[in-house]
């Protein structure tokens, strides 16, 4: 587990974040982030203000990355790239999770390292990473301006028997409630949202086809509610084309596997990111995944 809670000793009254800046060797930025965050605490008791001052002991929840020896397919001066397993957090959830690929990224390469863009946690295939700060902003800045072209794999129910752009916005629901916060949906007042679909071959015995798709933009969840939109979710998605009381099993993660491939005809989200061309620092760059998404279709069409 990344987060460890630890104890300090400060001789003299003075403010946390200056201790913890000393001490840890972090910015103060980051210092008073973690502070507000609530990983200072004062006999027993969170402090969150940044003003909080420490004399003698107390503790504070330390960030120390993990590693389940993943290695990047790919490694460049200024950035490398995963081929991320499907069920591996991109970002830890919160102080309990055990790992994630960003453990795996910080302790190969430094606590400077980060995550450029994001993948769903049961989406399998390429993660691009950056090794510093200022690559950071500029492949960030790539993914901003669209500089960059993605390529999925996705298994979806039924025969998907023409290529197709579907452009219908996306919107995020705001609902409290645990399964709305994860639902996104086609919706007239969401963000523009772009897909590029072409079908690659149909399984006839299964009902399911392989397609490949392409994001021109970068919503949450954008492949996933296309599919689901013109009648062809994902195989081994457990929230779009399911039941609510289903949804809610999953999300509480009270649904055994057999139940799941039952009701979604997978144990996993059959989608793979499996490959990413970009320019960058004056270069072209064109990476493919090297995992064998293929093997685990055929397993699941067989």
């Amino acid at each position: 587990m990344p987060f460890k809670l630890k104890r300090f000793y400060s001789p003299t009254k003075q403010r946390a974040f200056k201790f913890l800046v000393n001490e840890l060797g972090i910015s103060q930025k980051q210092s008073q982030r973690d502070i507000a965050n609530g990983r200072l605490f004062i006999d027993g008791k969170a402090m969150t203000k940044p003003t909080a001052e420490v004399e003698g002991h107390f503790e504070f929840v330390v960030y120390e990355p993990s590693t389940r020896g993943l290695k990047p397919i790919r490694v460049e001066d200024k950035f490398v790239v995963f081929d991320k397993p499907s069920g591996v957090l991109i970002h830890p959830q919160n102080r309990n999770t055990e790992y994630s690929l960003v453990d795996e990224l910080k302790y190969q390469f430094g606590l400077d390292a980060n995550i450029a863009h994001r993948i769903d946690q049961e989406t399998s295939g390429l993660v691009l990473c950056a090794k510093d700060k200022q690559s950071e902003k500029d492949i960030k800045s790539m993914f901003e301006f669209r500089d960059m072209n993605k390529t999925y794999l996705a298994l979806v129910h039924g025969n998907f028997e023409n290529e197709i752009t579907i452009d219908e916005p996306l919107l995020r629901r705001e609902d409290e409630s645990a399964i709305v916060r994860m639902v996104v949906k086609v919706h007239k007042d969401g963000k523009a949202s772009k897909t590029y679909f072409n079908p690659l071959e149909y399984f006839p015995k299964a009902n399911m086809t392989l397609v490949e798709c392409k994001p021109y933009t970068g919503r949450q969840h954008q492949i996933r509610v296309h599919l689901f939109h013109v009648k062809h979710p994902i195989v081994g998605d457990p929230i779009y084309g399911q039941k609510e009381e289903d949804v809610l099993k999953f999300l509480d993660k009270k649904i055994f596997e057999h139940e799941r491939i039952k009701l979604s005809g997978a144990s996993r989200l059959m989608l793979h990111a499996s490959e990413l061309e970009f320019d960058l620092y004056n270069k072209n760059y064109k990476i493919s995944s090297k995992e064998d998404f293929l093997n685990e279709v055929y397993k699941v069409v067989k």
